[in-house]
C-alpha cells in the first residue's frame, strides 16, 4: 500500500513509521531541519512503546515527487489545512483516500471543497508524541490508537485494506461506521485537555491532583458535550463517565501538543479548539464559560509569544 504522510510530527511521524515498518511504501512530506535529518539519518521514535528507527526514510518537500497514492495521512496543523490541501493534489488518484488525523472537528469538511467528497475520510489519532529534535519523535506513554472510516459510514475496500495494515503494524485500530461520533468524542477530551494544560503550562497529572483545578475538567467536558448534543451529534449515554476515565488514566506527565507549542513560543491551534467550542456555543445558545475563559486568556498567544 502506498501511503503519503503530510506532516511528520508526533502523529504523522509516529503512525507513519509504524506503517512503514509493517511493509507499507510510506513517504513523508516534511520541510526544514526535520526533513534534512530524516533524509540523512532516518526517522526515529522513542518512548513508552520502546525505540524504533526507520532507515532509510523516504521523505520529500514536493508532493509531485510522490505522485498518486492509495492513502494520505493528513497530519498538518489546523491553520494549514487549506494550503496543504491545495499542495497535495498531485497525490490524489481516482481511489485515493485522504485521512485527516488532526485536532478539531472540521478538517474533513474544509478539505472536501478542495479534494472532492469521494476522497475525504474521517479519522481520529490517539497518541501523545512530539518532535524532540529533528528526526526524532518522542512519545509519552504507550497508548497508540487510530479510529477511521468513511464519512457516510459505508464500508470501503480502501478502509478495509488500511485496517489490515494497521493491525499488522501493531497499534490499536478501529474501522468505525460512525466516525462523526468518534471525532466528537476526541474533541470533547482534546479541547479541554489542550486548553487547561496550555493555560497552566502544567501536565495533566498535576492538574487533576489539584483540588482547585480538577473540577474544571468536568465542567469543560460538560460544555463540549452540551454543544455536541445541541448540534445533533449522537453521543453514548455514558460519555461523561468516559471522559472522567480518560482523565484518570492519562499519563501523569502528558501535556497536549498545544501546550508544547505555547511553551516553545509557537503558533497554537486555539481557534479550532476552545475557540470553536465558544463559537458553536454562541451559535447554538449553549453557555461555555470555562472554554470562553481559556480562549480569552490564550488569545494573545495564537500567533506565537506576544512581544
Amino acid at each position: 500500500m502506498r501511503i503519503a504522510v503530510i506532516g511528520a510530527g508526533g502523529v504523522g511521524g509516529g503512525f507513519g513509521l509504524a506503517l512503514a515498518k509493517a511493509g507499507a511504501d510510506v513517504t513523508f512530506l516534511a520541510r526544514g531541519a526535520h526533513l534534512a535529518a530524516m533524509r540523512e539519518k532516518g526517522l526515529r521514535i522513542e518512548g513508552g512503546r520502546g525505540a524504533s528507527h526507520l532507515m532509510p526514510t523516504q521523505a520529500t518537500d514536493d508532493p509531485a515527487e510522490i505522485g498518486p497514492v492509495d492513502l494520505v495521512l493528513f497530519c498538518v496543523k489546523l491553520w494549514d489545512v487549506e494550503q496543504a490541501g491545495e499542495r497535495i493534489r498531485p497525490l490524489i488518484g481516482a481511489e485515493t483516500g485522504v485521512l485527516p488525523l488532526q485536532n478539531g472537528i472540521d478538517s474533513s469538511e474544509r478539505l472536501i471543497p478542495i479534494l472532492g467528497e469521494a476522497a475525504v475520510m474521517g479519522g481520529v489519532a490517539q497518541i501523545s508524541a512530539t518532535i524532540a529534535e529533528p528526526g526524532l519523535i518522542r512519545q509519552t506513554g504507550s497508548f497508540m490508537r487510530m479510529i477511521f472510516g468513511e464519512l457516510d459510514g459505508r464500508s470501503s475496500k480502501r478502509a478495509e485494506a488500511f485496517l489490515a495494515l494497521c493491525q499488522k503494524a501493531g497499534f490499536d485500530a478501529v474501522l468505525s461506521p460512525a466516525i462523526q461520533t468518534e471525532l466528537w468524542l476526541k474533541f470533547i477530551m482534546l479541547a479541554t485537555n489542550s486548553g487547561l494544560t496550555a493555560l497552566t503550562r502544567q501536565p495533566i497529572g498535576r492538574l487533576r491532583d489539584d483540588p482547585d483545578i480538577a473540577p474544571f475538567f468536568g465542567e469543560a467536558y460538560a460544555e463540549v458535550i452540551a454543544v455536541a448534543r445541541a448540534r445533533g451529534v449522537a453521543l453514548p449515554a455514558d460519555v461523561e463517565a468516559r471522559m472522567a476515565a480518560h482523565n484518570r488514566n492519562a499519563p501523569a506527565d502528558m501535556m497536549a501538543s498545544m501546550a508544547h507549542d505555547l511553551i516553545r513560543g509557537n503558533r497554537i491551534e486555539l481557534p479550532w479548539l476552545s475557540g470553536k467550542v465558544v463559537a458553536l456555543g454562541r451559535e447554538l445558545g449553549v453557555p461555555t464559560p470555562v472554554h470562553a475563559l481559556i480562549h480569552a486568556a490564550l488569545k494573545p498567544y495564537v500567533t506565537g509569544s506576544p512581544d
